[in-house]
């Protein structure tokens, strides 16, 4: 007889305990804690079996005293690639808002960009046992899926559309924003497209959207200047003065960020191009200076503090026991047509 998919839910999403790694491993709870705590006092053999357990479990150590453990910590973590671009400091400042409202505190951590980074914070935050945790991305290693599954705790990701999320997202499709952009720059018709930015997960998912939907109809260009995430004003003007360098007409250029857009901006200025005769320009974030650039700059806008804010929402209904939230929670994104392109 199958179980009601709401026990097999509920079995899914227990967090692994001492017990289990000790039924597995074939040990006592005892010789588990002291293999987690002073591994030197435990044979080898064992010490190889306790290990394996974990590896294959996600178990992560608890680092609160044991009486604490069944006690909700009123703690949310949030793990995102940068505070320095207003790119996800608006969505932490809508995380924030709305969690401390509901008496729950925003733990931070910064990954970098980097999964394996992303790991290591995963594993140092599940041992402080955190009441949900939200993740920037779905591309995570296998490593950190399976402690997330094992920690039994609310999850959200953030900044990106899946039907497939650990268990709930937040976000949009990138590659969607690509091709909108490739149609509105395909209608105004340019004999040369490009695409200038960062090597972040989501800027690269955006590209190939771009040029996904130009296959066919235009070969796209791309820069041979390496843009680490997150790309830069310099980075702008690096990448667009190497494409106007080659010559071949009209060009329209989609870049990963409204900072990148406003480097390739400042260029085309300096050069005398004209805007956007010669050159288009569409950004990416639609930054709070995107209407104030000379002039001013065409951008795609996503509401970043909402992604923020309905994080923090999907977190809390499931902490109150609400089993009514969606998987994925959808996010819209427009083309603000200004003077650029």
């Amino acid at each position: 007889m199958t179980g009601h998919p709401k026990d097999a839910r509920s079995k899914a999403t227990a967090p692994v305990t001492l017990a289990d790694i000790a039924k597995l491993a074939g040990v006592s709870l005892v010789t588990v804690s002291r293999a987690i705590n002073t591994p030197h006092l435990v044979k080898p053999r064992t010490l190889e079996a306790i290990e394996t357990a974990i590896a294959r479990t996600g178990y992560v150590p608890n680092l609160l005293a044991g009486g604490l453990a069944s006690r909700k910590t009123k703690l949310v973590a949030a793990i995102v690639p940068s505070v320095a671009s207003t790119m996800f400091a608006e969505t932490i400042e809508g995380l924030n808002a709305e969690l401390v409202s509901a008496g729950y505190q925003v733990l931070l951590g910064l990954s970098g960009y980097d999964i394996d980074q992303e790991r290591e914070l995963t594993r140092a935050i599940l041992a402080r046992r955190p009441d949900g945790i939200i993740l920037t991305g779905i591309a995570h290693l296998k490593e950190t899926r399976a402690m997330l599954t094992g920690a039994g705790l609310p999850i959200v990701e953030i900044w990106d559309s899946t039907p497939s999320p650990l268990d709930t997202a937040v976000g949009f499709s990138h590659p969607a924003v690509g091709a909108l952009v490739a149609e509105y720059l395909l209608a105004a018709g340019y004999d040369r497209y490009a695409q200038i930015g960062a090597n972040d997960p989501r800027a690269m998912q955006r590209r190939d959207g771009f040029i996904k939907r130009l296959t066919g109809i235009a070969t796209v260009e791309t820069s041979t200047i390496e843009m680490s995430a997150p790309a830069t004003f310099k980075d702008g003007r690096r990448a667009v003065g190497e494409l106007l360098d080659q010559g071949g007409g009209s060009i329209a250029v989609f870049c990963s960020s409204d900072v990148v857009a406003h480097g390739a901006l400042t260029e085309a200025y300096v050069r005398g191009c004209r805007i956007p005769e010669d050159l288009a320009i569409v950004g990416f974030g639609d930054f709070d200076f995107a209407p104030y650039t000379h002039p001013p700059l065409t951008t795609v806008r996503i509401d970043r503090r909402m992604i923020g804010t309905k994080a923090a929402r999907a977190i809390l209904a499931k902490l109150s026991g609400d089993e009514t939230v969606v998987p994925m929670i959808d996010i819209d994104f427009e083309i603000i047509k200004r003077a650029t392109a």
